[in-house]
């Protein structure tokens, strides 16, 4: 017979007692991808153990359940369990009250954990005891998303494993609603879809953590998007009109005679949209001038001849030394 998996949640995620904030996130997480039953289809053995992990997160994420562990053990992790209670308990057996039978249920030869487990496992009048509410664990989850979906906002649909007031796991469906302009490792609550309840008190939420893929033409700055386009050194002298793609479809821009190379033209309340309702910010179109490789010779004499022609001292601030 296999031997039980242990109720200790640090020996759970393999951490530290004192393990920080984040080494138990990033403990949980490792875990979680690679025992998660997507991963391990049709493997009883990782489900059972994805449960557990699930179980000993939900325990050390949250500073109160963390503390009532440190401080009493896995009797904590009973229904109805108070801390308060439990050290007024603690007080009274070792003021002399342990063996007198007369605090808690206490009786000859009980030490304190089984004391506690008396007072918060024993039923009381009219049958069970009442389970005290408890709301349930938070979870996290990741929401991938294009770039053009975050900026134009979309619907998000993703699976999410609950963890259920028996101690199981339930796996759902859950859509998310993105907003315009979300950023990357933006974050949206969706409130009562986390761990459900004890005692009849409300589920946790979900929190959900956008990932924003990069676009291989537009780049973010804020709310503003960067959009590079190349122009000839001709365009660029003698200005032109282009057309070049935005977030609303394709755009002509008018390129002024005399541009210089990362000019930056500006379309006034085109970039990303303000997930809160603000004013959008707006989309450029910076300018690269492409100077050409491999001239052939009347090309290039040519041009020889233009700079000859109108030569401007463009490095008269240069002089002098540094």
């Amino acid at each position: 017979m296999a031997a039980p998996e242990p109720k200790d949640p640090y020996a759970i995620l393999g951490v530290a007692r004192d393990a920080s904030e984040e080494a138990i996130r990033k403990a949980y997480r490792k875990l979680a991808r690679e025992l998660h039953p997507d991963v391990n289809p049709d493997n009883p053995a990782a489900e059972d153990r994805f449960k557990a992990v699930s179980e000993a997160y939900s325990v050390l994420s949250d500073p109160e359940k963390r503390k009532a562990y440190d401080e009493f053990g896995e009797v904590s992790f009973q229904p109805g369990f108070d801390v308060a209670e439990a050290r007024r308990a603690r007080d009274a057996f070792r003021g002399g009250f342990g063996g007198a039978g007369g605090f808690g249920g206490a009786g000859p030869g009980m030490d304190f954990e089984d004391l506690l487990s008396n007072i918060f496992g024993r039923a009381g009048p009219g049958g069970a005891r009442g389970r005290r509410q408890r709301r349930g664990a938070d979870l996290e989850a990741r929401v991938d998303l294009d770039f053009l979906d975050a900026a134009r906002g979309c619907e998000q649909r993703f699976q999410v494993s609950r963890p259920t007031r028996d101690g199981g796991q339930r796996s759902e469906s859950v859509t998310v609603r993105i907003p315009p302009g979300v950023a990357d490792g933006g974050q949206i609550r969706l409130r009562g879809k986390g761990g459900e309840g004890l005692g009849g008190g409300p589920p946790g939420d979900l929190l959900a953590t956008i990932r924003v893929r990069p676009h291989p033409l537009f780049r973010r700055e804020d709310r503003d998007i960067l959009l590079e386009v190349p122009l000839t050194i001709s365009e660029a002298t003698s200005g032109t009109k282009i057309e070049v793609p935005s977030l609303d479809g394709r755009v002509t821009v008018t390129v002024p005679p005399g541009t210089d190379s990362g000019a930056k033209l500006r379309l006034r309340g085109k970039g990303v949209p303000h997930p809160g309702g603000g004013p959008a910010g707006d989309f450029f179109v910076v300018i690269k001038i492409c100077v050409p490789k491999d001239l052939d010779e009347a090309t290039r004499v040519q041009l020889e001849e233009i700079g000859g022609n109108n030569p401007p001292n463009l490095r008269k601030g240069l002089k002098g030394n540094a």
